[in-house]
């Protein structure tokens, strides 16, 4: 029987990436997380909106009970709700309350406040009647589609 081990040769072939190849798969990284970091963060920002639009929920019930109390609204202090939003993204504001309505406004805060276009957020009550509002600044301007969008209507 003949046992003869191959020696390895000196010519074999090393194995491993080119820098070519890393450089390639370094660029289609940087494309789709370029395309993919965007989508996520506005995600991220229309599930915090949801923070404010609880807050904003939880005014309105108290603000009704102080009315069916006091004969007018109160502000955040007299219905004793705090003024931030219950995961801080928001602070809260209570104006113009009086006997026929009052306005919540929600204004995004921290990493929340790069939500540039829903920004401000209010809710109006006069009345029977509630109306919302949204804004990247407190002029509260956005077109009819943007706040839905902000709304998540």
């Amino acid at each position: 029987m003949n046992t003869t081990l191959a020696l390895p040769s000196t010519h074999s072939r090393r194995r491993g990436f080119t820098l070519i190849e890393v450089m390639v798969a370094t660029a289609i990284t940087g494309v789709l997380s370029g395309i993919a970091y965007p989508s996520f963060m506005g995600t991220v920002h229309k599930v915090r909106r949801a923070d404010a639009q609880v807050a904003m929920l939880q005014v309105q019930a108290a603000q009704e009970r102080w009315r069916g109390m006091q004969g007018s609204y109160g502000s955040l202090a007299e219905i004793r709700q705090p003024a931030a939003s219950p995961a801080g993204h928001y602070t809260l504001l209570v104006r113009a309350q009086d006997g026929a309505g009052y306005e919540v406004l929600a204004t995004a805060s921290g990493a929340q406040a790069g939500d540039r276009a829903c920004r401000h957020l209010l809710l109006r009550v006069a009345g029977m009647n509630a109306s919302q509002s949204s804004g990247a600044d407190l002029q509260l301007t956005n077109d009819a589609e943007t706040n839905r969008r902000c709304w998540n209507l």
